[in-house]
């Protein structure tokens, strides 16, 4: 019972892990008080769930591409790992632009929001062509993809006054 328990927390974890991470974005920011509230909101979103959460992706795409393409309703590929190494760089990206300039991280939010809402795009896609409605494509990450861009942008304009 026990072994199901944990393996049901750890599930819950995997699947919604960016809604934790933006989520828990929003309780640093309510935390740390030392900037304007869209500054440290926008930081809180750049570290956590496109840093951490792009480091987390880039590591399944890359260490376990199988269990990345489960999660997603895909087979496995090569091409994994150059979306991977993308998911990297968008994680180290968005680790520096947390206490970086307004420059880097309105070139972090930009680049980010192109890639998912690319990929917001895709899902649909995957769900109206192959039915795929498997939780990484069509659960948490699928919703993150069009909330975290539109509001780290949202929150990039608001800040641009309190540089």
């Amino acid at each position: 019972m026990q072994d199901s328990i944990v393996g049901s927390i750890i599930a819950f974890v995997f699947e919604n892990f960016s809604a934790i991470l933006f989520a828990l974005a929003l309780i640093c920011a309510a935390i740390d008080r030392r900037r304007p509230a869209a500054a440290r909101i926008l930081s809180w979103l750049l570290l956590l769930p496109i840093g951490l959460g792009g480091l987390w992706a880039g590591f399944f795409h890359i260490a376990y591409p199988d269990v990345a393409a489960k999660f997603i309703g895909w087979k496995d590929s090569p091409f994994q790992f150059e979306v991977g190494m993308a998911d990297l760089a968008f994680g180290v990206a968005g680790c520096v632009a947390f206490r970086a300039s307004y420059g880097f991280k309105a070139a972090t939010v930009l680049v980010n929001a192109i890639f998912l809402l690319g990929d917001a795009i895709g899902h649909v896609h995957q769900m109206m062509a192959a039915g795929n409605f498997a939780p990484g494509n069509a659960g948490a990450v699928f919703y993150l993809d069009i909330i975290l861009p539109v509001t780290t942008i949202i929150l990039l304009l608001m800040s641009r006054g309190a540089r």
